[in-house]
């Protein structure tokens, strides 16, 4: 863990200054894959620290999209003229969080599902959600929603609005930083040990008294918050909403990144979110088509051979590299340990 938080912390000093030499375009780039971080990131919350494998995480993801996008734009019905950021991102955590948390009491406390079959289940809704927004005149259809208004520091849409690189960037880091920082005080939390409990053994730890199923019921709606504020994250600053951010295909594609950079670290699941999308910006172009066939076969060998991913197994070889170091460390080399008997020890 403190290797992590090392690695963390060093990579956080490295974009706080990247601007002062990165230019404008990369940094466009990069703060919209920290909305995908923080999507990735709420996976790996949910999969590598809970044990829930949901394939429909882009459920949330696009309801965070929608709802930022609905209440800026002045369609919510009833508070039309209510059109602040800050509203939008408070809707775009709050109706992921509400929709996880009746959809986990339905799959948790009603049928108790679990493994493969949850799975399953939350495929089925996302391909089922899909096409209620592909049918839904109010949200766009399958046009989705265009020209959606960027973050605007005002209370109610009217102040400074952040169109320029760098404080664009800023801002998206700090999104970033902020879900990321939540998630990891979680996970440390005696109730993220309990969590991990649960996803470890759970029959045994029901046997504890704990109630598991509130237990995955409340991360599965935390995981959905954090991916909802991911979703509003990105459309402020790609400007359109569709379908597409519901779908399998998303839901698939964040599933790689965090099995690529490793579910069993946060820091990890942000990396690999990155670092495979600039690989498709820059590889795409060269490779063409051919560049999901690299992906797909670099996802395999990730799970064949790296089980806790590209990112997550360079962290854990840093992390036995320092135990070995201070291990070592702990007596100078050529110098003998002076062994007393005890007759010798109670004298000094």
């Amino acid at each position: 863990m403190k290797t992590e938080s090392l690695v963390a912390g060093i990579l956080l000093v490295v974009l706080l200054l990247l601007p002062l030499g990165a230019s404008s375009w990369l940094l466009s780039d990069l703060s919209i894959y920290f909305s995908y971080a923080l999507f990735a990131a709420s996976l790996a919350f949910v999969w590598g620290h809970c044990g829930l494998l949901c394939l429909g995480q882009a459920v949330f993801f696009g309801l965070g999209a929608y709802a930022m996008s609905l209440v800026t734009l002045g369609m919510v019905p009833g508070v039309e003229g209510m059109v602040s950021t800050w509203l939008g991102f408070a809707a775009a955590i709050a109706v992921p969080a509400l929709a996880a948390q009746l959809l986990g009491r339905f799959l948790f406390h009603a049928q108790g599902l679990q493994g493969a079959f949850f799975g399953i289940v939350t495929l089925a809704v996302a391909f089922i959600v899909e096409r209620l927004f592909i049918n839904w005149d109010f949200v766009g259809g399958l046009n989705g929603l265009m020209n959606v208004p960027p973050i605007v520091l005002g209370l109610n849409g009217d102040g400074y609005e952040l169109w320029e690189a760098v404080p664009l960037y800023y801002a998206a880091l700090f999104v970033l930083v902020l879900g990321f920082s939540v998630l990891a005080a979680l996970m440390r939390s005696r109730w993220g040990l309990a969590l991990k409990a649960v996803a470890s053994h759970e029959m045994r730890t029901k046997s504890l008294g704990y109630d598991t199923a509130h237990y995955k019921t409340t991360a599965f709606s935390i995981g959905a918050a954090i991916a909802g504020l991911a979703g509003a994250l990105f459309v402020v600053q790609f400007g359109f909403v569709s379908p597409s951010l519901i779908g399998f295909g998303l839901s698939a594609e964040v599933l790689i990144w965090v099995a690529l950079g490793g579910r069993g670290m946060l820091v990890a699941a942000c990396a690999g979110a990155i670092l495979v999308r600039v690989l498709e910006s820059n590889l795409s172009s060269v490779f063409g088509d051919t560049w999901l066939l690299l992906l797909g076969g670099l996802f395999i060998v990730s799970v064949m051979f790296l089980p806790r991913g590209l990112v997550g197994e360079a962290i854990h070889g840093l992390d036995r590299w320092r135990a070995k170091r201070r291990k070592g460390g702990s007596t100078p080399r050529g110098k003998a340990v002076e062994r007393l008997s005890p007759s010798e020890y109670t004298a000094r």
